[in-house]
């Protein structure tokens, strides 16, 4: 069901204000030197699913492997990317202290920016070869800490609902970290919000498939296409999933 003019303004107040607020906590906890990373774990997963009863969205997960990070191992979730909706889904989906790697122009967005990286998000600057490296080293720093990386390897939403190019960065995190990636695949959260549309669609189910780990340490530098190759495989077949015999 699409949603009506004023529904669409009560979701977006039930969207922006507890983005705000979770932000300004971040940031308060920075400047008062309470930050706490499982709080600021829980405080991720309340936001992402009071944004997805906004949209009163039904999400099934199908994880039959029960995989999940392990304590003091690297972990990289890899997945499609259909819809900003995306985000929720992961966090509510899936454990650990997740944190995403997305384009540094979000962090300038007033408060809310800043309350991304007091919340260890990460950015990287897709325009400047130079600065991505340096922002990989960061996200490979926080990885050694704890941190879950999330990164959707298309770089961007894809407007078709099939995958597009994987960009390599990602890869190169993988190897030289030797994390386990987690393949996942999104179906249908582009019903609930089109790409570069403002129409919301209530009521809508989402899948989300979670596949098995893949040993990243098991590549080399030269063999990072092949990798690609591996995960790009394991996301495809998950994404497609409910349309397979």
């Amino acid at each position: 069901m699409k949603a009506s003019f004023l529904q669409k303004i009560w979701i977006m107040v039930q969207t922006v204000a507890p983005t705000l607020g979770i932000s300004v906590y971040a940031l308060y906890m920075r400047l008062t030197d309470t930050y706490d990373r499982r709080q600021a774990d829980s405080i991720l997963r309340w936001w992402s699913g009071y944004l997805l009863k906004a949209v009163k969205v039904s999400r099934v997960v199908f994880n039959p492997d029960n995989v999940g990070p392990e304590p003091g191992v690297p972990y990289i979730i890899m997945s499609n990317h259909r819809s900003h909706y995306d985000i929720p889904l992961i966090f509510t989906s899936l454990s650990g202290s997740i944190r995403m790697l997305t384009k540094k122009e979000l962090f300038k967005v007033p408060i809310w920016g800043r309350g991304l990286r007091a919340s260890e998000f990460l950015s990287i600057d897709r325009k400047n070869h130079d600065q991505a490296m340096l922002d990989l080293e960061t996200a490979k720093e926080k990885m050694k800490s704890g941190i879950v990386l999330w990164i959707a390897p298309e770089g961007t939403r894809s407007r078709t609902g099939k995958l597009g190019d994987f960009k390599k960065g990602g890869f190169m995190v993988a190897i030289q970290t030797g994390a386990r990636i987690i393949p996942v695949g999104i179906e249908d959260s582009e019903k609930v919000l089109r790409p570069d549309t403002t129409d919301l669609y209530l009521n809508q189910q989402v899948h989300l498939n979670i596949g098995k780990p893949i040993d990243a340490s098991r590549y080399t530098i030269e063999q990072r296409d092949e990798l690609m190759q591996e995960v790009r495989a394991a996301i495809q077949a998950l994404a497609e999933k409910r349309n397979k015999p």
